[in-house]
């Protein structure tokens, strides 16, 4: 939800609403007041690049290279990724790394490289860094996959912050990808992106930057290798790209450049280098594995802004049962709480919620409860009683309480920051576990404090304990959201140790996988915001966040009934699989559009409910590898460059490709097929990549293909799991993985792989075993013969 819902929804809110447009006018001139007294004056500034090459000082994997006016430590890791820092930053502290930096890789060794500067050769890598504090990453066999000129300081001349900037060259045929979620990928074009969390206060489409997830990491794809650059600094700033052109000019490439420019913050760098499969399983061991759902969060959500009463809930989950749809979760909006504060329930709406809730998990059903940061600034509202004798709530540079306005009125909030307030919060999660909820809907949380002009968060001056070191809200702000949703991971594995934590986030920061996943926040409801929801969820997976999803059908307006279908499709073949929709938005069930899209949508659950058993496996395979439930076509080829620019369809794991249809009237669609033999999931029609084909896309359907050799667990009719295997080329061979849940608690499920082969005119489908291979344990049906 977003500002503009604040004027929309004044009838709701009732007479409080006038009250609250004043408050925003009153916050934004309390936080322009108090950043003015509190935010040092940058005056006059002096510029610093680090000069030339004095002294070289090795250590295991690397070294310290001093120049006249700065330091650079560089050092390769055990697991091939590089880590350098100037100024003298170290890896840690840091909010991305799950635990303590990995350790050195011994047999690199720092060396005189030519022309007086130095280098670091190492298994998959080479570092050289010049006598003026160039760094280049090299292939091992010398090709340059990026350079990096001389960084920039701009010091204030009183003392303070120092803003920098680092420029990066990159191969003419690199394609930019990443930086969080971003509307308008996911293949990065030519321009500038803000590095800040923010809420847009609308509804937003492609052409809106940036929005509640950023990160400074880059995944640059060329025809040499795959490379994953993380700038360590939560600080906000701006990434300029442009893209290079081959024989551009005289003939000659021109380089595409990155330029990122940073507000404060050390100035670190993390860069892994491989196929895109390994960058992402090295991300994951830098940054954490991602955390497993539980088993229920892979079906289908049901959300709305505005289920006002037990009554409504009741009425929406009979409306599926009635029709025989599946439902595997309802989520409850703010409107189900006591004056929209956090931790309540209306009573006088929702008087029996436990019983609500036990009765619908009964039926397979979850409740799943928002929770907002802020917290209502009353004495008597629990919540801020005891975090005020805490001390937990964000301060001053004078200590006095940071307050702001959301939707309990005048709000103070919670500095996530600190391990003691972190505690303190995840302990009030017993609350919504005793009221019967499963999964927890983090919103508003970069953090969002309404503002009737200015930015919509805290002054940035606003201090925060940042574990200990101290800081203002201009290092605190991007990582806010993510020890938030620490707080509530590390409280829930104390409240219920047998279960799974289930959290989503509409905001986060480089990690936030460790503690869950996030969703597409307010996407305008359109064809453009379709297409948009798209880029966020595989950019997002390129960064490490496998487990996303957008408002099915938008979160705003009222969706035609093509459109709601389209993207219902589309959603159906995404991780978090949601419907949702602003308080004055149209309906979301799929009854309310009629007949014919009733009975399409219905398909669609029933296929998702048919592939949990294949998205189980994605999940607990991400967990493992880092690599995303949804890939960008290239993820296996990524020196196609056709491949590359393809942005309307995606790869679901290993084994299934998909084609959303993103056009208004469209029937039919073109689709880029990665090498190899893929077969239409309903025709079975074989189709023979690389190339383009055309496919027919019917309301009825998307266009899905499978893999040839591919192993896909699915639910079979009797509900068990079934084996669906596509039929190899002939001469080719193929297989694939399956991971059976053990339930939603923590047991380690055993990782099964099969195989496929032709022997003679015989498909041979085994599991592989360390005693040798064997007959599958489940039922095996074949499709795709006689396609050959």
């Amino acid at each position: 939800m977003n500002g503009r819902d604040l004027v929309r929804s004044i009838k709701t809110v009732g007479s409080a609403g006038a009250t609250q447009g004043l408050r925003t006018v009153r916050a934004a001139w309390r936080t322009r007041r108090v950043d003015a007294a509190a935010l040092p004056s940058r005056g006059a500034e002096r510029a610093r690049v680090p000069g030339s090459v004095q002294e070289v000082e090795t250590a295991p994997g690397g070294g310290i290279i001093r120049f006249t006016r700065s330091e650079l430590r560089i050092m390769v890791a055990v697991n091939g990724a590089v880590f350098w820092g100037w100024d003298g930053a170290s890896p840690e502290p840091s909010y991305a790394l799950a635990g303590r930096c990995p350790e050195p890789d011994t047999r690199a060794v720092l060396e005189p490289d030519k022309e007086g500067g130095w280098r670091v050769v190492a298994e998959r890598v080479t570092v050289a860094v010049s006598r003026h504090g160039a760094v280049e990453v090299r292939t091992p066999g010398g090709v340059t996959l990026r350079r990096d000129l001389p960084p920039r300081w701009w010091e204030p001349v009183a003392g303070g912050t120092a803003r920098w900037m680092q420029r990066s060259e990159v191969a003419a045929d690199a394609r930019f990808f990443g930086l969080g979620g971003r509307a308008s990928g996911p293949r990065m074009r030519n321009g500038t992106y803000r590095l800040w969390n923010t809420d847009p206060g609308h509804a937003f489409g492609p052409g809106d930057d940036p929005l509640y997830i950023t990160m400074p990491v880059q995944l640059v794809v060329a025809d040499a290798a795959t490379h994953l650059v993380f700038r360590d600094t939560s600080w906000g700033g701006t990434v300029t790209l442009r893209e290079g052109e081959e024989g551009a000019g005289s003939g000659h490439d021109r380089a595409g450049t990155s330029e990122l420019r940073m507000e404060g913050g050390p100035l670190r760098c993390w860069v892994v280098v491989g196929t895109p499969a390994r960058v992402l399983l090295v991300w994951a061991s830098l940054t954490g594995a991602p955390t497993l759902p539980p088993a229920w969060a892979l079906g289908h959500h049901h959300a709305r802004w505005g289920f006002g009463s037990e009554q409504e809930v009741r009425r929406i989950v009979a409306g599926y049962q009635e029709r025989e749809l599946p439902l595997d979760a309802v989520h409850l909006d703010i409107d189900h709480y006591d004056e929209h504060q956090v931790f309540t329930v209306d009573h006088e709406r929702f008087p029996k919620l436990p019983l609500l809730a036990e009765e619908l998990r009964r039926d397979g059903i979850r409740l799943v409860s928002i929770v907002d940061p802020a917290v209502k600034a009353a004495e008597g509202n629990a919540v801020y009683d005891s975090g005020t004798a805490e001390d937990a709530f964000v301060r001053d540079a004078a200590g006095r309480l940071v307050r702001g306005v959301v939707w309990p009125g005048e709000a103070v909030f919670p500095d996530f920051t600190h391990a003691r307030v972190r505690e303190w919060w995840g302990r009030l999660y017993e609350e919504r576990l005793a009221q019967g909820f499963s999964g927890f809907w983090h919103d508003m949380n970069e953090p969002t404090s309404f503002a009737a002009f200015g930015e919509t968060t805290l002054p940035r001056s606003a201090r925060h304990v940042l574990e200990g070191r101290g800081g203002d809200h201009r290092e605190a702000h991007n990582v806010y959201a993510l020890c938030m949703a620490r707080a509530a991971y590390d409280g829930l594995r104390e409240l219920a140790p047998e279960e799974r934590p289930f959290i989503f986030s509409r905001s986060g920061w480089v990690g936030m996988q460790r503690y869950g996943g996030t969703w597409s926040g307010d996407v305008a409801t359109g064809w453009p915001g379709m297409r948009a929801s798209l880029s966020l969820v595989l950019g997002l997976g390129l960064c490490g966040v496998p487990y996303s999803g957008p408002d099915v059908g938008g979160f705003d307006g009222n969706p035609s009934p093509e459109l709601y279908l389209r993207w219902f499709q589309l959603g159906s073949y995404l991780p978090l699989f949601r419907t949702h929709a602003s308080l004055r938005a149209g309906r979301r069930e799929p009854w309310e559009f009629g007949t014919e899209v009733l009975e399409h949508a219905r398909v669609a659950l029933a296929e998702r409910r048919r592939l949990l058993p294949y998205f189980v496996t994605l999940a607990h395979l991400a967990r493992r590898t880092g690599a995303p439930y949804v890939r960008p076509l290239w993820w296996s080829a990524p020196e196609d460059r056709a491949l590359r620019d393809c942005e309307d369809a995606f790869l679901l794991g290993d084994c299934l490709l998909v084609a959303p249809v993103l056009d208004r009237g469209a029937e039919r669609r073109a689709v880029r097929l990665p090498r190899g033999r893929w077969y239409d999931t309903v025709t079975e029609k074989a189709y023979e990549g690389p190339g383009q084909v055309f496919l027919d896309a019917p309301l009825a359907r998307i266009p899905v293909l499978a893999r040839a050799g591919a192993v896909v667990p699915v639910r079979g009719d009797d509900g068990g799991l079934e084996l669906e295997v596509w039929a190899p080329a002939p001469g080719r061979t193929g297989g694939g993985m399956v991971v059976q849940d053990a339930g939603d608690g923590w047991d380690e499920p055993e990782l099964e792989r099969y195989v496929t082969r032709w022997s003679g005119q015989r498909l041979v489908v085994e599991r592989e075993g360390e005693s040798g291979n064997s007959e599958p344990p489940h039922p095996v049906r074949v499709r795709g013969l006689g396609q050959g």
